[in-house]
């Protein structure tokens, strides 16, 4: 059977599934129960259906036709990964699900699995047409070789990492919740509770995630839904008398158990199940926001020198591969997926490493254009001379995780004058955005701009946005805040970090990304408090590819101070051969 006969049987067996139901379509999320960026092999529900394995999107499976929707990010990818006599393909944010569910399925019942779905994606995407809610998923009913759910121990986060312990983070997340009326919080995000327990696990193959639920009550104690074999007698006495540990089928009863008490939950980040389960239970639900997601996100102290820490570990390992690749790449003999290897290799020689923060997004050339490629053996090509190479990567630290891309020029000279002006104009907007100061008050949607404008100026732009939330030996990707013109209204604050990484893409061309990791830190205005950014990673840029002439004195005394702390703070650590490359590439532009 072909991999096109294959796609066709499993779409054929699910509409058969959606007639049994008796609903005219399907929705099909990318992501699982936990509702992650990142899912075990089984919840890929979406991969197995379509092909596609981009981190962001959503299929919508009607008797006829079917249909994927993904973001900017990913159009390419989607565009290979899957098959054009079977799939549709649209744009998740210029061509809204909710609008084609509206204009094509109306008056139509689309079924959905309550468990895979926040409440608030329920409630927008039913506005134009009748959604029901399926008791059992008929996707997993005809995935027959479907993997096993993961099954890691979860284990203490020692608070020399963490800062602070848990019955500290549990007494005023409880305090938050008697303030406000409520009798409980559902913890949906098993980042919220890794954060809250202190605990981490290896569930996801990048982010030491234990999966679970938990239940936060007012008066600080936790009901936790994991599977038992995960949690060992050291980790039971880690998380003490007031953490309560059940079976995930104990779920519904804890829940039920709260008839007529007030319980909140976040609708943008809890499965619609629970809201279902509540309110037929008897309780009253109260939409509000996570009480774990900001503290999480506003570092403590021990956090953010665990996050210079770790960046300047990691920087060791950049500059050891950006030394062994100045030499490699003109050779032409390593591809994407040797030249990720090596990197990779020399992460794992580093004290407190433990593994990838996500998939090495390794492209030469045209594959550099893939917003968030990824190599494999079909794609995975040589990188040769005279060309871009983005390499985009991180490593999670047990003091933190870092995220850091870097393109780069394999010419023994400079690059050409186009490239030089495109990989110049996105320094400017990393630049500008690294140095801004702003007042407190201020939102990641209301400083997107200033990343782009340089490239505005020449009728250039990205699809994708500028910043991402980063967790502490967490999430490479973390809300609640975002540098993006999508981004919600949430305040920075201080303690968050933020990547900070504009591009541009030249499609079957090549590919240019810089990114660095900010701490956001006080700065006293003179009228009222401002914040600043701190720079975290400590990496050089590509000389050969900036071009001189469109920086402003002020840009290129920034390039060179930036250039000079990388030197001072982590040259000393190298091999003299490293270090001796490291003080060619920070020498002053």
């Amino acid at each position: 059977m072909t991999q096109t006969d294959s796609r066709a049987a499993r779409l054929a067996a699910l509409r058969a599934e959606l007639a049994k139901a008796g609903v005219d379509g399907f929705l099909i999320p990318r992501g699982d129960e936990y509702l992650g960026e990142y899912v075990p092999p089984s919840g890929e529900r979406l991969a197995w259906i379509s092909g596609f394995t981009g981190s962001a999107g959503l299929a919508i499976v009607l008797a006829g036709r079917a249909v994927l929707f993904t973001d900017g990010r990913y159009t390419t990818q989607a565009t290979a990964q899957t098959d054009p006599a079977l799939w549709e393909l649209r744009h998740l944010i210029e061509q809204p699900p909710q609008d084609w569910l509206a204009e094509h399925a109306a008056g139509l019942r689309i079924g959905y699995d309550p468990w895979l779905h926040p409440q608030s994606a329920i409630e927008r995407l039913g506005a134009g047409t009748t959604l029901v809610p399926l008791a059992a998923n008929p996707l997993d009913a005809v995935w027959a070789d479907r993997p096993a759910p993961p099954a890691a121990p979860a284990v203490p986060h020692p608070a020399e990492y963490a800062g602070r312990d848990s019955a500290e983070k549990r007494g005023e997340a409880a305090a938050a919740l008697r303030a406000a009326g409520e009798k409980a919080a559902v913890l949906a995000d098993p980042h919220s509770l890794a954060w809250l327990l202190n605990l981490r696990g290896g569930d996801l193959e990048h982010t030491p995630l234990p999966l679970g639920f938990a239940l936060l009550r007012d008066d600080a104690s936790v009901d936790l839904f994991m599977d038992p074999a995960k949690l060992s007698e050291a980790t039971r006495a880690h998380l003490g008398n007031k953490v309560a540990t059940h079976p995930p089928q104990a779920l519904r009863g804890v829940l039920e158990g709260l008839a007529g008490q007030a319980v909140r939950l976040d609708p943008d980040i809890t499965p619609a199940w629970f809201s279902a389960t509540l309110t037929a239970a008897g309780a009253t639900v109260r939409s509000g926001e996570d009480p774990c997601r900001l503290p999480r996100a506003r570092k403590n102290p021990v956090e953010q020198q665990g996050a210079r820490a770790a960046h300047r570990r990691d920087a060791l390992a950049l500059a050891r591969f950006l030394a062994w690749f100045a030499q490699a790449a003109p050779r032409e003999t390593e591809t994407e997926m040797s030249a990720a290897a090596k990197l990779l290799g020399f992460r794992r020689e580093l004290p407190l490493f433990r593994a990838e923060s996500f998939p090495a997004i390794s492209g030469a050339g045209e594959n550099g254009a893939v917003i968030h490629y990824r190599a494999t053996e079909a794609t995975n090509r040589p990188i040769r001379p005279d060309e871009c190479y983005l390499i985009d990567s991180g490593g999670q630290f047990l003091d933190g995780t870092t995220d850091i891309t870097r393109t780069l020029w394999t010419g023994p000279g400079a690059a050409p004058a186009e490239l030089r002006d495109r990989y110049t104009r996105v320094l400017q907007g990393h630049i500008a955005l690294a140095r801004l100061r702003f007042p407190q008050g201020v939102a990641g949607a209301h400083i997107d701009a200033i990343a782009r404008a340089a490239l505005w100026q020449a009728g250039l732009d990205y699809d994708h946005g500028t910043g991402h939330g980063i967790g502490s030996f967490l999430s490479v990707h973390e809300g609640p805040v975002s540098i993006s013109r999508a981004a919600k209204p949430v305040p920075l604050r201080e303690g968050m970090i933020l990547s900070d990484e504009p591009g541009f893409y030249l499609p079957g061309h090549y590919g240019i990304r810089i990114e660095n990791l900010l701490l956001v830190r006080f700065f006293q205005g003179l009228a009222k408090p401002f914040l600043e950014f701190e720079t975290l990673t400590l990496v050089p840029y590509d000389r050969r590819l900036i071009d001189l002439g469109l920086l402003t004195p002020a840009e290129r005394n920034w390039v060179d101070a930036y250039h000079a702390r990388v030197l001072a703070e982590i040259a000393t650590d190298l091999e003299p051969e490293t270090r001796a490359w490291l003080e060619g590439a920070c020498r002053p532009l």
